[in-house]
C-alpha cells in the first residue's frame, strides 16, 4: 500500500510539473501574484469551511453523549491536515480523529460510529453538490465530454455510496460477523464484541433522524462555503464569474478530488480537472493552474497548523499517560513494599513475655560484692 501511495504521489507530481511547463511557469506565476489579497481570503474561507464541518460532526451525537463542540472542531482540523498534507489516503485522518475523540470522554465505539456517520453525511452532500453542478453545467454549457464524464462518475458513485451505507447497517453487521467467525483465530474473537458495540453505536446514531438531517444540511452548507474560494480567487485574478459558474467549477473539481482519493492531495488530478472545467467558461489554463496553486496554498495554510495541533495533542496524551503510569507504579510499589521492622524488646525466652527494661543501671564492683 505504501508503494502504491508513493507511486501515485510521484505520478501526480510529474503531472503537475508537466502542466506547469506546458502552460508557462511565468504566466502561472503572474496569475498567482494577481490574486493578491484574494489568496488570504481563500485561506480564511477554508478555515471557516473546516470549522463548519466540525459542527456537522458534533450534531450527529445524541443528547447526553455529545463531546464538546470545540473538541469536534479541533479534531476536524486534525483530520483535515492529515488527509490533505500527509501521504495517506483521504480517510487516514478520520481514523486518527476518532481515536483522539475516544480520549476525550467518548467511548471508542461511539467515536468510531460517529466518524462513519460523519463520512456518510459528507459523501451524501458531496453527491448532491456534484449533481447540482452537473445540472448547472448542462443548463449553462450543454452536453460535452466533461458533462458525459461527470455523469458517468455520478452513475458509479451512487451504487458505491449505497454499498457504503448498507455495510454500516444490519446486513453489513451480519457479513462482518460471519467473516470473523469463519476466519478469526481464538485470540481475535474479542473483535466480535468491539464490532457489536460499533454497530450498536451506528444504529443509535442513524436512529436520530433529525440529527442526521441537520448534519446533512450543515455539510451541504460547507460545500457552498467552498464555492467562495473559486469565486473570490477568480475575481481577484481578473476573471469575474457568476456564482453559478464558480459552483460548477468547485462542485466538479471536488468530484475529481474524490475520485482521486488514493492519490495524496489529489496531485495532478485537481490541476487537470480545473483546467478542463475553467476552459468551459473561457478561463485560460494558466489562470486555472493559478487557482489550483492558491487552493494548494490554502491546504498548507490550514494543514500545517492542524498538524502542529495534532502533535500537541499526541504529546499531551503521552505526557499524561507517563504521569498516570508513574502514579500506578507508585501505588503498586507502596502496596508491595514490606514495612520496616519495628524493633521489639528482647524477652527472656520463648515461654516468657516479660522483657527487661531498656535502661538498666550498670552494677559496679562494690554492689556485686554486697550481693555475694
Amino acid at each position: 500500500m505504501k508503494r502504491l501511495t508513493t507511486l501515485a504521489s510521484i505520478a501526480g507530481l510529474c503531472t503537475v510539473v508537466g502542466l506547469l511547463a506546458s502552460s508557462g511557469v511565468e504566466d502561472v506565476t503572474a496569475a498567482v501574484a494577481s490574486a493578491g489579497w484574494g489568496a488570504l481570503l481563500v485561506v480564511l474561507a477554508r478555515f471557516l469551511a473546516v470549522a463548519w464541518a466540525g459542527l456537522g460532526w458534533h450534531v450527529v451525537f445524541p443528547a447526553g453523549s455529545q463531546p464538546r463542540l470545540r473538541d469536534c472542531i479541533s479534531l476536524r482540523f486534525v483530520r483535515e491536515g492529515i488527509n490533505t498534507l500527509l501521504p495517506v489516503a483521504t480517510v487516514g485522518g478520520d481514523f486518527v480523529g476518532a481515536r483522539l475523540l475516544a480520549k476525550r470522554g467518548v467511548t471508542g465505539a461511539m467515536a468510531g460510529a460517529s466518524m462513519f456517520v460523519d463520512l456518510m453525511t459528507q459523501a451524501v452532500t458531496q453527491l448532491i453538490f456534484t449533481i447540482l453542478g452537473l445540472g448547472l453545467v448542462i443548463w449553462l454549457v450543454g452536453d460535452g465530454p466533461v458533462t458525459r464524464t461527470v455523469a458517468g462518475g455520478v452513475a458509479l458513485a451512487v451504487p458505491a455510496l449505497a454499498a457504503f451505507y448498507l455495510i454500516q447497517r444490519r446486513a453489513g453487521h451480519r457479513v462482518i460477523q460471519a467473516l470473523l467467525s469463519r476466519f478469526a483465530s481464538g485470540r481475535e474473537w474479542r473483535a466480535l464484541g468491539a464490532i457489536d458495540q460499533l454497530y450498536d453505536g451506528l444504529r443509535r446514531l442513524y436512529g436520530e433522524h433529525g440529527r442526521v438531517s441537520a448534519a446533512i444540511a450543515i455539510h451541504f452548507g460547507g460545500w457552498i462555503i467552498g464555492t467562495a474560494e473559486v469565486y473570490v480567487c477568480l475575481h481577484f485574478m481578473g476573471y469575474p464569474v457568476d456564482f453559478s459558474h464558480a459552483l460548477v467549477i468547485e462542485s466538479l473539481a471536488q468530484a475529481v478530488r474524490g475520485a482521486a482519493f488514493a492519490v495524496p492531495g489529489a496531485l495532478g488530478a485537481q490541476e487537470g480537472g480545473l483546467i478542463a472545467l475553467c476552459g468551459m467558461f473561457n478561463i485560460p489554463a494558466e489562470a486555472a493552474l493559478a487557482l489550483s496553486l492558491v487552493k494548494r496554498f490554502a491546504d498548507i495554510g490550514v494543514g500545517l497548523p492542524s498538524l502542529w495541533l495534532w502533535h500537541r495533542i499526541e504529546a499531551g496524551l503521552r505526557a499524561r499517560g507517563e504521569e498516570e503510569a508513574d502514579q500506578d507504579e507508585g501505588r503498586v510499589t507502596g502496596l508491595t513494599r514490606r514495612p520496616k521492622p519495628v524493633p521489639q524488646p528482647a524477652t527472656l525466652g520463648p515461654f516468657y513475655s516479660y522483657a527487661p527494661p531498656r535502661m538498666v543501671a550498670r552494677l559496679d564492683e562494690k554492689d556485686l560484692k554486697k550481693c555475694a
